[in-house]
C-alpha cells in the first residue's frame, strides 16, 4: 500500500521541500498543500519514468560528477576567451556525430544533462535507434579527438555505472 501511495519517496520529499522553499511560507496550510502535491505528482507521473535506476559503482559516479564539475569550470574559461577573442582567433564551432554504445535510458539522460551543462557543448539530436548522438561543439578543432573524449570521459563511465 505504501509503495503505491509513494512510488518515489525521495521525489516526494524533494517536491515537499521545494514547495515550502519556493513559497517561503512554513504554515500548516502550506505543509498540507505541499504534502498533497508531493503525493499526487509522483503517482500521476509514475508511467513517465524510465526503467528503475540502479547505480552499480557509486564511487565512479562521484568521480564522474567531480570530473564534470571540473569540465564546467574549464569550459567556462574557454568560452569566455572565445567570445572575447579577436576575429582572427575566434573559435570555429561545428557538429560531430558520436556513435553510442550506451543504451540504458537513465545513462542516456545523464549523458544529455552532462552535454547540456558543460559550456560549449550542446546535445542536438539522438538517432531514433539510440546509436548515435549529434553534438555541437563551440570550439571544434579535431572532430575525432572530441568524439574520443566524449566516449572515454563520459560514455564509458556511464556504461559502468548504469549497465
Amino acid at each position: 500500500m505504501m509503495r503505491r501511495l509513494f512510488p518515489a519517496p525521495l521525489l516526494s520529499l524533494a517536491l515537499l521541500a521545494m514547495w515550502l522553499v519556493l513559497n517561503r511560507d512554513y504554515s500548516l496550510g502550506q505543509w498540507l498543500l505541499g504534502a498533497v502535491v508531493a503525493t499526487i505528482v509522483p503517482v500521476m507521473t509514475h508511467s513517465l519514468r524510465p526503467t528503475p535506476v540502479r547505480i552499480r559503482h557509486l564511487g565512479l559516479a562521484f568521480r564522474l560528477s567531480m570530473m564534470v564539475g571540473w569540465d564546467v569550470i574549464v569550459w567556462n574559461w574557454k568560452v569566455l576567451r572565445g567570445t572575447l577573442a579577436s576575429s582572427a582567433t575566434q573559435p570555429k564551432g561545428g557538429f560531430i556525430t558520436v556513435p553510442l554504445d550506451l543504451r540504458d535510458p537513465n545513462g542516456l539522460a545523464v549523458l544529455a544533462a552532462i552535454m547540456c551543462v558543460i559550456p560549449g557543448t550542446i546535445w542536438s539530436e539522438m538517432a531514433l535507434d539510440r546509436s548515435a548522438l549529434l553534438v555541437h561543439i563551440f570550439d571544434l578543432n579535431d572532430p575525432d579527438e572530441e568524439i574520443r573524449l566524449i566516449k572515454a570521459r563520459y560514455e564509458r563511465p556511464l556504461m559502468e555505472i548504469f549497465e
